[in-house]
């Protein structure tokens, strides 16, 4: 398990590393003092777990806490000494709040609460995709649990970096998975990549709007994705026996 210490107080930090050493399976990856940083960190890192304090420099652990939660990888840990923060942390989803100092009973059920987590969501994302009938779906991770998204409800889809954004007609969700990836599973299913970094619904198209070499597709919501030059004879074909 990989862990990432989000902690300011150099004490508390240094007893927090010398405890989760001890642990076997554990890897700590990185170490901040500040939640803007440490959130960064996250991003690069890609830790299994983040061990958050909440009041640190640099915004706070509450907010650092909603950014993680967009990162459908990453499981908070709350480690602070000021325990009506609690309703907060719960709230957030985060799978456990510790109470300073730090004891190893305490740290020992927390640790396993997120390999509990860990074992679920990687349960849930191995029999997701071909469990339907009609057709794949998602696990998609969000700030109050996980949601299955139906392939089958998805409007468009854009790439964010090494995550995507679902766009469905009530909101959007941001999920974890490469456009690779995406291709393979959603064959079949009437979506139709049109260009590196997008996805659309073909009988959602409701409009091909060219301007001397571009081709922008208008969707039924008035939503404009743009048609790479290399993708647009295989969409037109597409959208021609849709």
């Amino acid at each position: 398990m990989k862990i990432l210490i989000a902690e300011d107080e150099p004490l508390a930090r240094a007893l927090l590393r010398a405890l989760l050493e001890e642990t076997e399976g554990v890897e700590i990856v990185g170490e901040s003092e500040d939640a803007g940083q440490a959130v960064a960190l996250a991003d690069r890192l890609h830790p299994d777990a983040v061990f958050l304090d909440i009041d640190m420099p640099g915004s706070n652990g509450i907010n650092a806490a909603h950014e993680l939660q967009k990162r459908s990888w990453a499981e908070i840990v709350f480690v602070t000494a000021h325990e009506p923060h609690a309703v907060d942390a719960y709230e957030l989803g985060a799978a456990d709040y510790v109470l300073k100092p730090v004891r190893r009973p305490r740290l020992a059920k927390a640790l396993d609460r997120v390999r509990a987590r860990l074992r679920e969501r990687q349960s849930a994302d191995a029999g997701s995709e071909d469990e339907d009938p009609a057709g794949p779906a998602f696990w998609v991770r969000t700030v109050r649990g996980r949601v299955r998204v139906r392939a089958s409800d998805i409007l468009r889809i854009e790439a964010a970096r090494d995550h995507v954004y679902f766009h469905t007609a009530e909101r959007s969700y941001l999920h974890r998975i490469t456009m690779e990836e995406l291709e393979q599973k959603l064959r079949g299913t009437g979506m139709l990549r049109v260009q590196r970094s997008a996805f659309v619904r073909a009988d959602k198209v409701a409009a091909i709007v060219r301007r001397g070499k571009s081709m922008m597709l208008e969707l039924e919501d008035s939503t404009r994705v743009r048609v790479g030059p290399l993708y647009q004879a295989r969409t037109l074909a597409a959208l021609a026996e849709s």
